[in-house]
């Protein structure tokens, strides 16, 4: 389908909501400012400020209210390898996608997201620049997520570290809680489509296939139709890449509220700062604050009480 994105200011998206409004859509996606349909193109303005055309007349539809910002790319991106076979044109397909942030930070919890992307979305969130969140600094994340919350059926699940710190003291690993946590999240976006259905879903990869079904065994509902897992799975489809940004959107508020908690700002990662601000924290509140603030078993914490005996 041929589709054009123009930015434009809310005053002239007014305008063009006054120009279509005898031919408004029934339904408004979620995150627009209105849908309007003509004979050969389907007009969608958002609150962001981009609008779609999409249609066979969508480039003449849209010429009348201003150029396209989309620029032609003279050299293809590299396309990272999927560890199991993909379809042929997958990212062109209708996907969940499934990704995980805080696994290798000593502090805050682990969020995962599934999200859910449309083939009709493709266009737009490409345009709102949707791509791998380690790609993009947190001022930027918070942007596009805002932008995408409303319109990306998703699930996020968060396992903050007192409950963490519970299930690993009792063996369980963070392999397995990522697994059921995945598993659980996809199920959740799938209830909030019935009857409809994705044509894939694509987890990033962090364990291989038959581990990954091992750490659900005993789970009453598995998802297995059409799965797929691969690393690096976020330039593989977009439903990955928005899901790795919500997910990372909703890591950055949880560090701001420790933040607050802990009367400094804390950092993420697992490195020496980190161990200094464990120290740090430890000696304003006490040793035991920690199992809400960290994730115990790491390093880290053998590391910050050794600062305090220096």
């Amino acid at each position: 389908m041929s589709q054009v994105v123009l930015k434009l200011s809310m005053p002239d998206i007014e305008k063009l909501k006054h120009h279509y409004e005898t031919q408004f859509a029934d339904k408004f996606p979620p995150g627009s400012v209105f849908s309007a349909k003509t004979a050969n193109c389907t007009i969608t303005a958002y609150k962001s400020g981009k609008v779609l055309f999409q249609g066979s007349g969508s480039a003449s539809e849209a010429e009348k209210w201003g150029k396209s910002e989309q620029k032609a790319s003279t050299k293809a991106a590299p396309t990272p390898k999927s560890s199991t076979v993909l379809p042929p044109n997958f990212e062109t397909w209708s996907v969940i996608g499934s990704d995980e942030v805080g696994t290798g930070d000593y502090f805050g919890p682990i969020t995962v997201v599934a999200a859910y992307v449309d083939k009709k979305q493709i266009p737009l969130l490409k345009e709102l620049g949707v791509k791998d969140s380690k790609n993009l600094k947190d001022d930027k994340i918070i942007e596009i997520a805002k932008q995408i919350k409303d319109i990306v059926p998703h699930s996020l699940l968060t396992l903050h570290n007192e409950k963490y710190n519970q299930l690993q003291q009792k063996g369980m690993s963070q392999g397995k809680m990522k697994a059921l946590l995945h598993n659980q999240a996809i199920g959740h976006v799938l209830s909030k489509m019935a009857p409809e259905k994705p044509e894939g879903i694509l987890i990033d990869e962090f364990a291989k296939k038959d581990i990954y079904y091992q750490h659900l065994k005993g789970q009453k509902v598995i998802h297995t139709e059409n799965v797929y897992f691969s690393t690096k799975a976020e330039g593989l489809h977009l439903a990955v890449a928005a899901a790795s940004i919500l997910a990372r959107y909703a890591f950055v508020q949880h560090f701001e509220n420790l933040s607050k908690q802990a009367g400094f700002t804390i950092p993420k990662g697992a490195g020496p700062g980190v161990d200094k601000a464990a120290a740090r924290l430890i000696k304003a509140k006490g040793q035991a604050v920690l199992p809400q603030f960290v994730k115990l078993h790491f390093a880290n914490t053998q590391k910050a009480l050794n600062l305090l005996k220096k």
